[in-house]
């Protein structure tokens, strides 16, 4: 009869318990810590105290979250040499390092060199690994086990089911982290390293948001103190989907992860007005970068009076010609408007310092200073190079005809620039009426007078829907750093959507990156995805298919309807099952939803909201669905979502998108006859 002691099981249970016990230590460790001799200045004090409370957070043990999820048992001591008879070492995988009172390692954290194999090893490349040991929990407790033998010849290779179960585990609340149930396709690409840029297209389901989220992870990991000096940044589609996400970065110890959208970067005025269609694009397109720098540099004007300066008795003149030559030095240089206009004087004023050594005197760097802010220097370069406001230059654009006509000369056409001129004058920038293009345009502007500090590392997800001219803000946030581009071309729903990833990433600055596609699913059921699929060959000929590779195939139907109140008993079957339900339906008919919900006493949740165990239910604009996931998805018309859109193709696109949120079943409702390209 066995013991405890000899039961594997209890076994692992008791080294959690002494991991947790060891994390706990660690935190009072750093709880404990007595800065008050070691910092200089109240300054470096609280810059030490930000820190620890920083790693105090980072330590948290979250009791719902599983300290490990794996095990790797290898061959031989990893970096030593294969002698034989040597013995192997145990590694436990977790989502943070964990060390015991002497240092020792209880948990190896995930993205540790030691740790790949866990995601990588196979039958055919076991990477010395004996076995693999996979763990199922219950609530943060550990309730099974899982054993791979890679180096058993004899065992066959076979499908794990913890592995599977992870996958398709009903979620409640924002994303998780899929760090346990990570991919070797995926794997490759979270570790790929912080100097290139990689660019992600990826089908619904295949993990792409979530390779993109731990690849930060992994970078801030390998390149902390880098990164720690320039910055990451996490850019969404919309405040409904950074909510969705946040929380996976801080579960795997990463706190210092700032989340915004394109908006948020570009928010030099407030957005308060809308473009149609046709102005938006013309706004977004690429050309309007040539359009712009050509307004600006249209304030510079040739000099055609010499500066005087008078010092003491002296008096020192800087011809119109010399004056000239320098104007045409700073303007071939190409740097940015603002330093150009600081440098002018300084140039001025290195001029005057000549003659003056030219008349035996021996001026010193304050003489020079001195004669840069002389008032006829000033004055000359107001007169030459005269500060630039960027919303004012934007709004003289799109509010005076002849200005815009004389800078888009050959670069748009006449009917592109009456398609984004103001019908009405604007008195100030503080009282116009600014769209979201708009602001994209003042953030271009403002980058040609003074440039855009960059961040070490860039995550852009859902960009198959960013204009050229949004691709140029992100780019601008990280030219000296690298990106990860996540997008999918099949959901791209803006009349500007990406067209292919190598004409996105030329805007973005990167068109050195690699290109790589993930096309096995894992989130959406394969009879879900089959029926998605059907759309492809409309809204993007020649993308790969999304194949899933779930053993659950999920729950699908297509239901004719009588009318909202049939809507709303489907989704009451919905909430029979366990998980989060998301009826998604056309913008349009959710007030009309939301009316018959609450006449029928079912309470329901708006995008963003953070779904209980006792609300599971959430209504979500076709618009927002973008990026969501949910357990179970109830499809109000499909019609009407296509038809809410300008055009069928991105109304085609904008169902694609609705249809491939679900994680374990969809019901599909109409009324009004499907889409026929459903079939």
């Amino acid at each position: 009869m066995s013991t405890p002691a000899d039961d594997p099981l209890s076994r692992e249970r008791s080294h959690l318990a002494a991991s947790r016990a060891a994390l706990r230590a660690m935190r009072q460790d750093v709880e404990s810590l007595d800065i008050s001799d070691v910092t200089a200045n109240w300054v470096n004090a609280r810059i030490l105290e930000r820190q620890i409370d920083e790693r105090i957070k980072a330590l948290a043990d979250l009791s719902d979250t599983p300290l490990f999820f794996g095990r790797l048992d290898y061959l031989h001591a990893p970096g030593a040499e294969r002698a034989e008879g040597a013995e192997g070492e145990r590694f436990y995988i977790g989502r943070r390092h964990v060390h015991d009172a002497d240092g020792d390692p209880m948990v190896i954290d995930w993205r540790a060199p030691v740790s790949q194999p866990f995601y990588r090893a196979s039958k055919k490349d076991p990477m010395d690994v004996a076995l693999r040991r996979r763990f199922g929990y219950t609530g943060g407790q550990l309730t099974a086990y899982e054993d791979e033998h890679l180096s058993d010849p004899a065992e066959a290779a076979r499908t794990s089911r913890l592995l599977q179960q992870e996958i398709e585990r009903p979620r409640v609340g924002p994303m998780r982290d899929i760090v346990a149930t990570i991919q070797p396709e995926q794997d490759e690409i979270v570790r790929s390293g912080l100097g290139g840029t990689v660019c992600v297209q990826g089908g619904p389901g295949t993990g792409k948001t979530a390779v993109g989220l731990h690849r930060v992870a992994y970078l801030l990991y390998a390149h902390r103190e880098r990164l720690a000096r320039t910055g990451t940044l996490v850019i969404g589609p919309n405040r409904s989907f950074l909510h969705y996400i946040e929380q996976v970065l801080p579960a795997l110890g990463e706190l210092t992860v700032r989340q915004a959208t394109v908006d948020d970067l570009v928010a030099h005025v407030e957005v308060s007005g809308a473009d149609d269609a046709a102005a938006a694009v013309v706004k977004g397109d690429a050309r309007m970068a040539e359009v712009l720098r050509r307004a600006l540099y249209a304030h510079v004007t040739p000099p055609t009076e010499p500066v005087v300066v008078v010092r003491g008795s002296r008096r020192w003149r800087v011809p119109a010609y010399e004056l000239e030559k320098i104007v045409r030095e700073l303007l071939d240089r190409g740097i940015r408007y603002g330093a150009a206009r600081e440098a002018l004087p300084q140039r001025i004023a290195h001029a005057v310092l000549v003659q003056m050594e030219r008349a035996g005197e021996a001026p010193d760097d304050r003489v020079q200073d001195a004669v840069a802010r002389n008032s006829a220097v000033k004055a000359a370069v107001k007169a030459v190079w005269p500060p630039v406001d960027p919303a004012k230059l934007v709004l003289r654009l799109l509010t005076d005809a002849d200005f815009l006509a004389e800078h888009a000369d050959a670069v748009l056409t006449p009917e592109e620039q009456k398609t984004i001129l103001w019908a009405k004058p604007v008195r100030s920038v503080r009282s116009a009426k600014w769209s979201a293009a708009d602001a994209v345009l003042i953030d271009e502007a403002a980058d040609l007078v003074e440039r855009t500090p960059s961040l070490g590392h860039v995550v852009l997800d859902e960009a198959q829907d960013l204009s050229p001219m949004q691709y140029r803000a992100v780019g601008r946030r990280c030219t000296t750093g690298s990106a990860t581009v996540l997008g999918d071309l099949a959901q791209g729903t803006t009349p500007w959507a990406t067209r292919s990833w190598e004409e996105a990433l030329a805007h973005l600055g990167k068109d050195d990156a690699v290109i790589e596609e993930l096309t096995a699913g894992f989130r959406v059921p394969s009879d879900v995805i089959a029926y998605a699929s059907r759309l492809l060959p409309h809204i993007a000929p020649g993308l790969t298919p999304v194949a899933s590779v779930r053993e659950n195939p999920g729950a699908f139907e297509v239901r004719r309807v009588g009318g909202d109140a049939e809507v709303v008993a489907v989704c009451a079957e919905s909430l029979r099952h366990e998980g989060s339900i998301g009826l998604i339906a056309a913008d349009a008919r959710v007030p009309a939803l939301a009316g018959a919900l609450t006449a029928a006493g079912l309470a329901f949740l708006g995008p963003g909201e953070e779904t209980t165990r006792e609300t599971r239910l959430t209504l979500v604009p076709a618009s927002l669905a973008k990026g969501l996931e949910y357990d179970y998805v109830v499809l109000d018309e499909p019609r009407a979502i296509v038809d809410g859109e300008p055009d069928e193709r991105t109304g085609l696109r904008r169902l694609y998108v609705a249809l491939t949120r679900a994680v374990s079943g969809l019901t599909v409702t109409y009324s009004a006859p499907l889409p026929e390209q459903l079939g």
